[in-house]
């Protein structure tokens, strides 16, 4: 009796959040545009000589096709699912693939590269797309559009696209706490500022391209991802609080840095999209949220699963994904993302009418 109420009570909740977005009045936006990490790279990475990858099993095989796209998830990521609940299209492509062209684009691309981040030097630890790379393919994206569309459709399309930030994450945990230089030469606080000062740039310079509807993510809970949890060995494998605290702390500088540019560029309307909260209450309370796991991933579990272990042979593969908040040790699950993305699609879009 206790589990059908149980299953009851997560129908509702779901049924309840579709219905909700259903009846949320958006914006009509032409396109979807995404720079960032792997957070949202739809595939880029696999067009790059980098270990960081995931067009292989078992990525992608809860995605349309069963077959990895180079998504790090089992499924779409959060934009995939913002793109849809705005009516352009289901998924977003990647920039970078052969097999779409600028008549795909015109609706949704995605220019993001896992394990990027606003520091050049987080891209080249790993030699993936650094920030600044991002936005020339943007330049190249738009002559590519306004030779299609036209120049004067074309710079519409621009100014009233749906630009879609997701970055910062690798800075800290592949970067400033793994590596010395930065942490030699930065303090934490001074490292926060020395990403926002190339965040500020990054978002000027996208602005003088004609962006003006930008949404930018701040930092998720990542001293909770289970990477870093399956390192705190002294605290029983808890969240990082250290980690945490960086993460809060520079969600609350970005949102002062978002002020000041809506006020420094006009006509902008810049957007801070903040997961933290909506990802850090699955991860302390999982079951409300129809899940199991939160602490392990499905893709298995330890150090450098994202790049080695998780694969068609690795034995210790969930069979069910929706049981965890977690894909692999640093990437949510389809369902997760699909979570967060209802929270964007209900807080931050309205507020570009």
């Amino acid at each position: 009796m206790e589990c059908k109420a149980t299953a009851l009570l997560l129908l509702t909740r779901f049924l309840l959040e579709i219905f909700e977005i259903q009846g949320t009045k958006l914006p009509n936006f032409p396109s979807l545009i995404v720079f960032g990490d792997s957070t949202v790279d739809s595939g880029n990475n696999k067009f790059l000589s980098t270990l960081v990858r995931s067009d292989f099993e078992p990525y992608g095989r809860d995605f349309a096709g069963a077959k990895p796209t180079g998504r790090f998830s089992n499924g779409k990521l959060p934009t995939d699912f913002i793109s849809e609940a705005l009516g352009l299209k289901p998924t977003v492509p990647a920039y970078l693939d052969p097999t779409y062209n600028v008549t795909d684009f015109a609706t949704g691309v995605c220019f993001a590269s896992a394990g990027t981040g606003y520091d050049n030097a987080t891209a080249d630890i790993i030699a993936v797309l650094p920030l600044w790379k991002q936005l020339e393919y943007y330049k190249e994206y738009q002559n590519k559009l306004r030779s299609y569309l036209g120049k004067e459709k074309a710079n519409k399309n621009i100014k009233d696209s749906l630009y879609a930030i997701s970055i910062g994450t690798n800075d800290f945990t592949t970067n400033y706490f793994v590596l010395p230089h930065r942490s030699l030469e930065f303090s934490v606080e001074q490292y926060q500022d020395f990403l926002l000062g190339i965040a500020r740039d990054f978002l000027t310079n996208l602005y003088r391209l004609g962006a003006r509807k930008i949404a930018i993510a701040g930092l998720p809970p990542m001293g909770c991802l289970p990477l870093e949890r399956s390192l705190n060995i002294l605290s029983g494998h808890g969240c990082l609080d250290e980690f945490n605290n960086v993460a809060k702390s520079f969600n609350v500088k970005l949102r002062n840095l978002v002020k000041v540019l809506n006020l420094e560029l006009e006509g902008i309307m810049l957007r801070v999209w903040n997961p933290y909260d909506t990802l850090f209450k699955l991860i302390q309370n999982p079951s409300a949220f129809g899940f199991e796991k939160s602490g392990e991933a499905c893709c298995a579990t330890g150090l450098f699963d994202i790049i080695y272990a998780c694969n068609k042979f690795d034995p210790l593969t969930c069979t069910d994904a929706n049981k965890y908040v977690f894909w692999d040790t640093f990437h949510p699950t389809e369902k997760t993302n699909s979570i967060i993305s209802q929270d964007a699609v209900r807080t931050v879009l309205p507020t570009f009418l």
